[in-house]
């Protein structure tokens, strides 16, 4: 009456220890496809115990390392280690705090569909890159999922420039297979804005008024004051001395052009004859700075 199949059997964890490798440490040729990625290899025999342990698919790992409880995320690339050992890219070992032949624990484990996840690029040359979306979408690809605080490596332009994973949702460790994740950048380590100066303007060097010619014909209000004993002031006959001078105004064209004469009015004051108040300086103008905008990857 009743089936084989009535009580379906429950995935069960996978949890060794291994002994851990840098991938330059390989036997065979260079190995530059886990260097560039979030994936480890493992040995034949793990594949066989996974296959009977029924996990869940895609293969997820926990790596962590007991002797200073330093925890990240990964995926399997390949089972051709040798036996009782794996090997990392060495940016998940520099993270791990790991070195050639420590032991790591390792243990299958399923982590939710990335939805965000925000980086920071490690070094002010990553502004530098004319489209980082794209970058890290490409980069991206050879992971399997990301944890918050691990400082992952993108190749790119035979450079490798490390971000650090600052934020995931939801959840401090994420899949980014197959979805859909928004993707957000923080400023670079030692990015400073730049202070946005306003711009002086310059002022003149010649008074325009200088430059105007001398009135000729009638100029109103431009007599002499009498005094009642007949005397004349001596401030009278010093300001009567002194030409009389059109106002200035702007855009006024000059009447009494003469044919074959220019007047330039020169950014540089000549020496100084009088007590004149000095020229400012110009200051130049500084740009706003740059801008890092919202990016959506899909894996």
């Amino acid at each position: 009456m009743f089936g084989f199949n009535m009580f379906p059997e429950l995935p069960r964890p996978f949890n060794t220890q291994y002994k851990c490798y840098s991938v330059s440490m390989l036997p065979g040729n260079e190995r530059h496809d886990v260097e560039r990625g979030g994936k480890i290899i493992m040995p034949p025999s793990a594949l066989d115990q996974l296959t009977r342990l029924n996990i869940v698919y895609p293969m997820l790992f926990k790596l962590t390392n007991k002797r200073t409880n330093r925890i990240t995320h990964c995926g399997v690339l390949e089972f051709v280690a040798d036996e009782g050992k794996v090997y990392l890219p060495y940016w998940m070992m520099h993270n791990l705090l790991l070195e050639e032949g420590d032991f790591l624990q390792i243990e299958s484990v399923s982590l939710p569909v990335a939805t965000f996840s925000r980086f920071q690029p490690q070094s002010i040359d990553f502004l530098d890159i004319t489209n980082p979306k794209a970058v890290l979408e490409n980069g991206l690809r050879s992971f399997a999922c990301l944890t918050t605080g691990d400082v992952i490596a993108i190749k790119y332009n035979q450079r490798i420039y490390e971000l650090c994973v600052l934020e995931t949702k939801p959840g401090n460790a994420v899949s980014i297979i197959e979805c859909d994740m928004n993707v957000e950048f923080a400023p670079p380590v030692g990015y400073k804005e730049p202070e946005n100066k306003k711009k002086t303007e310059e002022e003149m060097a010649v008074d325009p008024t200088e430059l105007m010619p001398e009135s000729s014909g009638f100029v109103a209000f431009c007599g002499e004051g009498n005094r009642l004993d007949g005397k004349k002031k001596k401030e009278a006959q010093a300001a009567s001395k002194t030409p009389m001078k059109v106002t200035y105004q702007r855009g006024i064209p000059d009447y009494n052009y003469k044919i074959g004469t220019l007047r330039f009015i020169r950014n540089s004051r000549p020496p100084a004859k009088e007590n004149k108040e000095p020229v400012e300086e110009f200051k130049a103008f500084t740009g706003e700075g740059f801008s890092l905008r919202q990016a959506k990857v899909k894996k």
